[in-house]
C-alpha cells in the first residue's frame, strides 16, 4: 500500500458549486443571486447583524439591569460514594484532606458534599453537607461538624 493507492470513499469529498457557467449548467445567468438588489450586486457583503434596514435584534432588546452571575462563587460536589472509596473509617474530612486525595482543586477548596452513593463507613466531615448528605453520613454512625462562617 502506498499514497498514490489511496481514494476517498464515495460521496465523501463534494464538488463546490461552480456558479456563472452558463445556462446548461443550472447554475447560470443570475448565478443564484435572485433578481435585482443589493444582494444580487457585487461587491455586496453582508453586514453583520444587518436585518435590510430593520431595527436589528441586538437594538431592540433592552440593555437594562445586573445579573450578579459574574460574581457567583460555585462549590464544587463531592459525592458520598466518592467519600466511600477514598475514605477509611473514621477519618476526618476537611478541605485540605479532599484536596490531598485529589478529590477537589487546592487553589479552589469550596466544596460541599452531596448524597449521591452509598456511606457504611464512619466519617468526620468538617465541611458543608446537604441535607439528604447529612442524613446518609449520621445514618452510617459518621457525624457533621459544620464550620464556622469565617470572619469579614
Amino acid at each position: 500500500m502506498d499514497l498514490s493507492s489511496l481514494t476517498n470513499t464515495p460521496g465523501a469529498r463534494k464538488s463546490r458549486k461552480r456558479v456563472g457557467r452558463g445556462c446548461g449548467s443550472g447554475m447560470g445567468k443570475t448565478s443564484t443571486r435572485g433578481a435585482k438588489g443589493q444582494y444580487a450586486r457585487k461587491g455586496h457583503k453582508g453586514k453583520l447583524g444587518f436585518e435590510g434596514g430593520q431595527m436589528p435584534l441586538v437594538r431592540r432588546l433592552p440593555k437594562r439591569g445586573f445579573s450578579n452571575a459574574r460574581f457567583r462563587v460555585a462549590s464544587f460536589g463531592v459525592n458520598v460514594g466518592v467519600l466511600e472509596t477514598a475514605f477509611a473509617a473514621g477519618d476526618e474530612i476537611t478541605p485540605q484532606t479532599l484536596a490531598a486525595k485529589g478529590l477537589v482543586d487546592p487553589k479552589r477548596p469550596r466544596v460541599k458534599i452531596l448524597a449521591d452513593g452509598e456511606l457504611t463507613k464512619k466519617l468526620t466531615v468538617k465541611v458543608p453537607v446537604s441535607a439528604s448528605a447529612r442524613a446518609k453520613i449520621e445514618q452510617a454512625g459518621g457525624t457533621v461538624v459544620l464550620p464556622s462562617a469565617p470572619a469579614k
